[in-house]
């Protein structure tokens, strides 16, 4: 099972809405097939494995292992199921249930009423875990959502904006942290930033140090304050979020926003977010307690005066929190 998820972990960030899936073929106590799935509309992990056994009668005596319960519904492509039956193979070892209404146990159940010895809840917590973001799209109907900033060691995330300096990000982490954001961006299926940081940087949201893909970019702009020649409206990938697009009227309850936003998200299918800023913006994640990860780097420079960075919930686990110092 751990050998799936290695593989599995190999596309994060290009399967979206898909989960990430490894499969391995057993024959004789070795494994001789493993498949993962690429992305959306390309084969699954366990079609993958089977096409590359040739001999019929060696996959009607190994065992296929997948971290996920086979798809058992027509969607891009067909069933994962009806291949394993059709291959012969007589023994199926699961990593965790598929939450997916389409799914949730109708693979397991065709598996074994087609005759094949399943075992499932194999390494349960870890496989979960691999696939929290597809787990948190289909059980609480929404993204999963990392908020992320960097803070100086006054407890500044940036300093005061002055005309002259707009369109300029000031970095309080280094060039290796930076790296390490943007392989994040590169994970995440989309990035968010309020409309002040917009203004105050102009900037790309783009993965820029690393190769591979760059997140969905989205603005949180109620007002539509957004200037319009900004580098991010020139971009394919890219959502822009007012009052107006929500159907929201200004005086309405200001909590109604990001809920209405995170729904509207959620119907765009999107399922991850990295909240990248402002402060403002990712406040109020934090106070509405939408969020499912916290990473913060901590640095060792001074700003004395700036924008504050967010403040904490008290009862915040550690489980939800990471700090990095830079």
């Amino acid at each position: 099972m751990h050998r799936c998820f290695d593989l599995a972990i190999k596309s994060q960030g290009y399967t979206y809405p898909n989960p990430l899936v490894g499969c391995v073929i057993v024959y004789n106590q070795k494994i001789i097939s493993e498949g993962w799935h690429k992305k959306a509309g390309k084969d699954h992990a366990e079609v993958m494995a089977i096409k590359k056994i040739k001999e019929n009668e060696e996959l009607k005596k190994s065992t296929l292992y997948v971290n996920l319960e086979p798809c058992n519904h027509q969607g891009k492509t067909p069933p994962c199921t009806s291949l394993i039956i059709e291959s012969g193979i007589k023994n199926v070892v699961i990593g965790c249930l598929d939450p997916n209404i389409h799914v949730n146990g109708k693979g397991i159940k065709r598996l074994i009423e087609s005759g094949i010895n399943v075992t499932f809840g194999v390494c349960e917590n870890q496989a979960r875990d691999l696939n929290k973001r597809f787990f948190c799209f289909h059980e609480k109907k929404r993204p999963y959502i990392i908020l992320k900033w960097a803070e100086s060691k006054d407890g500044f995330i940036s300093p005061e904006k002055k005309s002259s300096n707009r369109g300029k990000v000031n970095y309080l982490t280094s060039m290796k942290d930076r790296v390490l954001v943007h392989k994040w961006r590169k994970e995440e299926e989309s990035i968010l930033v309020g409309v002040q940081t917009l203004i105050d940087d102009n900037p790309k949201l783009t993965n820029r140090h690393l190769p591979g893909r760059s997140p969905v970019k989205i603005i949180f702009d109620p007002n539509d304050r957004a200037d319009k020649n900004s580098d991010i409206f020139k971009s394919k990938n890219f959502i822009h979020i007012t009052n107006k697009k929500l159907n929201v009227k200004k005086n309405n309850n200001k909590n109604l926003f990001l809920k209405k936003a995170i729904k509207f998200l959620y119907n765009k299918q999107i399922s991850s977010i990295l909240v990248e800023g402002g402060s403002f913006t990712i406040q109020e994640f934090i106070n509405q307690e939408i969020f499912d990860e916290i990473r913060i780097f901590k640095t060792s420079k001074k700003l004395i005066s700036g924008t504050r960075a967010p403040l904490l919930p008290k009862n915040i686990t550690e489980k939800k929190i990471k700090i990095y110092n830079s």
